[in-house]
């Protein structure tokens, strides 16, 4: 059976969690890992997702090693949508959106 595997990074700008983990991960780059396999049988190339995973870093009496996190994908769409809410409810604060006061 044919296999591949694409990483690729994604951002997330504040603090998240993820569904079957305990515990809050930290804002930051994390790579993700996906693996798919060949489809045969048919008359153009196509693969399907077999696993998709996370990588998380260490940190303090941990730092140094790393773990590669099993994550579907729709749990994943579903943090970085999150994490993008967050980031735009914070951007647009009230202070900010507040009108300038007229001194007249």
């Amino acid at each position: 059976m044919n296999m591949r595997s694409t990483r690729s990074t994604v951002t997330f700008s504040n603090p998240f969690t993820l569904p079957g983990y305990i515990g809050e991960l930290p804002a930051g780059d994390y790579e993700i890992l996906v693996e798919e396999e060949l489809l045969q049988g048919l008359s153009f190339e196509a693969y399907r997702r077999t696993a998709t995973y996370l990588t998380v870093r260490g940190r303090g009496r941990h730092a140094g090693r790393s773990e590669l996190r099993t994550i579907s994908d729709s749990d994943l769409k579903k943090a970085m949508s999150r994490d993008q809410a967050a980031s735009e409810k914070n951007d647009h604060s009230d202070a900010a959106l507040s009108p300038q006061e007229d001194s007249t």
